[in-house]
C-alpha cells in the first residue's frame, strides 16, 4: 500500500504522443492503479516530451521533478522503469542526489537495480553499434555500394539489411529480457510493445511473428556475446 509524499514523472518521446495522450495516458493509469489507497500526498507533477536517447541534461521537466523531491522529501513516483534514463551517467547522478524512487512496473527496483540494468544497457547498445559499423565496413570492403540496386548488389545489400536487423534486435534485447523476467507471454509481450508506441522492425505495429523473428535472431547472436 502505496504511502508518504511522491511526485510524479511522466515522459512521452515525441510530440504526436505528448498530443494525442497515447502513452501518457497509459503511464497516468498505472500511477493511479499503483496509488490506489493508503496514505499519500502527490507534491509535484512534471510531464516531458523528449527522446530517450537524449541526457539528463537535455530534460529540463526532469531535473525540476528532482528538485521538488529533494525540497519536499519526496520520493520520484514513475510508470515505467524506462521513463528515467538508462546511461550510467544519469543513474549515477540520481544516485548522488539521495532521491529515492518508484518505478510501478519494478517496484522492487533499487538503486542497484538501476545502476546494473543501465550498465547492461549502455553496454548492449555501444556493442551493437560496433558490430553494425563493423558490418557495414566489411561489407563496403567487399565492394557493396551502401543503398544500391541491382542484380549485381543484390547478395550485398541482403548482407546490409541482416546487419541491420541483428543491431535492432540487439537494441531492444534488454527490453525482451525484462518482459521475460517478468513472466509475459509473447502476446503479452506483443500488446505492451504497441502500447508503449514502441516501431517493429518495418516502423509499424507489432505482430506475434514479428516478435518471435526478432526473438529467434536473438538467440542466434547470442553465441557472439
Amino acid at each position: 500500500m502505496a504511502t508518504g509524499k511522491f511526485v510524479t514523472y511522466f515522459r512521452v518521446s515525441t510530440q504526436r504522443q505528448g498530443a494525442s495522450g497515447l502513452g501518457l495516458d497509459a503511464q497516468r493509469e498505472a500511477v493511479a492503479r499503483y496509488l490506489n489507497g493508503g496514505d499519500w500526498e502527490i507534491v509535484g507533477e512534471f510531464m516531458e516530451i523528449e527522446s530517450g536517447r537524449k541526457g539528463d541534461d537535455q530534460r529540463p521537466q526532469l531535473a525540476a521533478a528532482l528538485a521538488a523531491c529533494q525540497k519536499q522529501g519526496a520520493r520520484l513516483l514513475v510508470a515505467k522503469l524506462d521513463r528515467l534514463d538508462r546511461s550510467v551517467h544519469f543513474v549515477s547522478g540520481l544516485m548522488r542526489s539521495k532521491v529515492k524512487f518508484v518505478a510501478v512496473d519494478l517496484p522492487e527496483a533499487n538503486d542497484l537495480t538501476i545502476h546494473i540494468m543501465a550498465a547492461f544497457a549502455e553496454h548492449e547498445a555501444q556493442r551493437n553499434s560496433q558490430r553494425t559499423k563493423d558490418a557495414l565496413a566489411a561489407a563496403k570492403a567487399r565492394g557493396v555500394v551502401l543503398g544500391a540496386a541491382g542484380p549485381a548488389n543484390l547478395r550485398h545489400n541482403v548482407e546490409e539489411r541482416q546487419a541491420r536487423a541483428d543491431a535492432f534486435a540487439g537494441r531492444l534485447s534488454g527490453l525482451i529480457a525484462g518482459m521475460k523476467a517478468r513472466g509475459l507471454s509473447q502476446r503479452a509481450m506483443v500488446a505492451e510493445l504497441n502500447g508503449a508506441l514502441v516501431k517493429a522492425p518495418q516502423g509499424g505495429g507489432w505482430g506475434l511473428k514479428q516478435l518471435q523473428r526478432v526473438i529467434r535472431r536473438l538467440k542466434r547472436l547470442r553465441p557472439l556475446d
